[in-house]
């Protein structure tokens, strides 16, 4: 078992370190002079790290946990490589911070992206299309990228086995009942019967693309026109499978919009389609089911949204 599976097998967004604001203020302040004395504040914290908005201009993340260090690495190593590729703003570290004596980790500043994440808008109907091909031609442009010529850099592969049926079931259905006895969900048996109607089999090695892997509405960003402007929080950034990434066509993209988002990416066989709904699902319940855990309201609405529009 990989590092990062051992860390998940706990509560995965239980922290290792807490870091306060002042703390994060004085490191920045060391290492990066060029910021002048850094103004802080505090953005939010997910499973992996601590995020800050420095300056009104820059957002740093320090990881809150040993394994997230590896992910800010992976950031710090491939996103300036493929940023130039993308036809959307992707959060691309400028300042990199080594770890210090007080603190063990590596961290990284991003440029502050221009508009608000999809998670705090309601995309009003005829706004649809136009971000379903939006992020449609993103993600083409995101999976026409050679992967190989990235492994060298250190683009990792899939460790977690997002698609790992035998693994992602017991989880599904804990989350699911979770909801269920919350009064969220219903029922979750025709969605189980879904995710053990299309188990994937194992890996399709012959099908891996550079993927963002955790693609969803808070890492979504879109201007006052709701047209998708940067994708943000690239930690999960590995050669994989493009269903993981194919997903949002089943959480964020309404059913009206999703034969525009698949055109926009191309031709798309079945079989991923089939999984880009089973990543979906996952992925939807795992939200649902950290925000009903930290109480995130918001966090609740875009998990059940996501199993809604999912549901086969």
């Amino acid at each position: 078992m990989t590092q990062r599976a051992r860390a998940e097998a706990r509560e995965p967004w239980t922290a290792e370190i807490e870091l306060a604001p002042e703390r994060a203020a004085a490191m920045i302040a060391r290492l990066f002079p060029q910021l002048g004395t850094p103004v802080l504040t505090r953005l939010g914290e997910g499973w992996d790290n601590a995020a800050f908005l420095v300056n009104g201009t820059h957002v740093f993340r320090f990881p809150r946990r040993a394994i997230a260090a590896e992910l800010i690495e992976t950031e710090c190593r491939i996103l300036p490589l493929i940023a130039p590729e993308l036809p959307l703003r992707i959060s691309a570290p400028v300042f990199v911070g080594a770890a210090t004596g007080d603190y063990p980790w590596p961290f990284a500043g991003y440029p502050l992206l221009p508009g608000t994440p999809l998670s705090k808008r309601a995309v009003p109907e005829h706004a649809d299309v136009k971000l379903a091909i939006a992020l449609g031609d993103f993600l083409r442009a995101l999976h026409e990228i050679e992967p190989e010529r990235l492994v060298g850099r250190g683009l990792p592969d899939d460790t977690l086995g997002r698609l790992d049926h035998e693994r992602m079931m017991p989880k599904v259905k804990a989350r699911l009942e979770a909801l269920r006895a919350a009064g969220l969900v219903r029922s979750g048996e025709t969605l189980i019967d879904y995710l053990d109607s299309v188990a994937p089999a194992g890996p399709r090695r012959e099908r891996l693309t550079v993927v963002h892997g955790d693609l969803y509405a808070r890492h979504v960003f879109v201007d006052d026109e709701f047209r998708a402007v940067g994708v943000i929080d690239w930690g999960d950034l590995h050669r994989g499978d493009p269903a993981l990434d194919l997903s949002i066509g089943f959480t964020l993209i309404s059913p009206q919009a999703r034969p525009e988002f698949f055109g926009s990416y191309g031709a798309v066989e079945p079989r991923t389609v089939e999984l880009a709904r089973y990543r979906a699902i996952y992925h939807s319940a795992m939200v649902a089911h950290y925000g009903l855990r930290i109480a995130d309201d918001e966090l609740i609405d875009i998990g059940i949204r996501g199993l809604r529009r999912a549901s086969p």
